[in-house]
């Protein structure tokens, strides 16, 4: 019964299977887009940026430092300025801040590379699916009326229209997965730019001065014993 059901099912073919395909199709290259133009306008020259705070650092010119990188739109910039913000209170206060704001600002680095990563890796799966169907409706036309009088030429046009599923799902996946892996590289240089910056505003971070004993005075007659 279950299989009787599952078969008319199947008769269906694999229709569904390409519109599925071209919504994922689309919702991929939207995604790409968004990358592209979110890590241009977020994109700085990061040797640039650490000579010129580093040379301002060292002059003491922390109100310069700070006006540097609230003119960036990165998230080195964003990470830099927070800690500069802490500058005066010592270099654990210095980090802490600098970790938080890139803990936050990470989720915008990445926004969308998990359904991009997952399309790109289960397309082919769905067209595959879509191929499977498509072949077993074919053989069930082959045997038409349960007589097989169904027309082979047909059945193999079946066949071949069964396999476009495939391709359909391969031309998915692979630019998901070839922009994935580029954006994920491109994520990765962003925090290795944000850490160097982060430890190079560490470096000049002053410490703190330990507060100093409070004195004791000795009364005679008073703290002898």
């Amino acid at each position: 019964m279950l299989t009787e059901f599952f078969l008319n099912a199947t008769n269906v073919g694999a229709e569904w299977v390409l519109l599925i395909l071209i919504v994922l199709s689309v919702l991929s290259f939207g995604m790409i887009l968004d990358r592209i133009i979110y890590f241009h306008r977020h994109t700085i020259n990061a040797d640039v940026l650490g000579s010129e705070l580093q040379q301002r650092l060292s002059n003491g010119d922390l109100r310069s430092a700070a006006e540097l990188v609230a003119k960036g739109r990165g998230i080195e910039c964003a990470v830099v300025s927070a800690g500069l913000a802490e500058f005066t209170r010592g270099p654990q206060a210095c980090g802490e801040a600098m970790l938080s704001v890139k803990a936050r600002e990470r989720r915008g680095l990445d926004a969308g590379l998990a359904v991009l990563g997952s399309i790109g890796s289960n397309s082919p799966f769905i067209g595959l699916l879509g191929t499977v169907l498509g072949i077993i409706k074919a053989a069930h036309d082959l045997t038409a009326s349960g007589q097989g009088n169904g027309d082979p030429n047909e059945v193999m046009a079946g066949v071949f229209e069964a396999l476009v599923a495939t391709a359909v799902g391969l031309f998915v996946a692979v630019p998901a997965v070839l922009a994935f892996n580029y954006f994920q590289r491109r994520v990765k240089v962003v925090l290795l730019q944000t850490d160097a910056l982060a430890h190079l505003v560490l470096s000049r971070c002053p410490t703190p001065a330990a507060p100093r004993p409070k004195s004791t005075s000795f009364i005679p007659g008073k703290d002898a014993p």
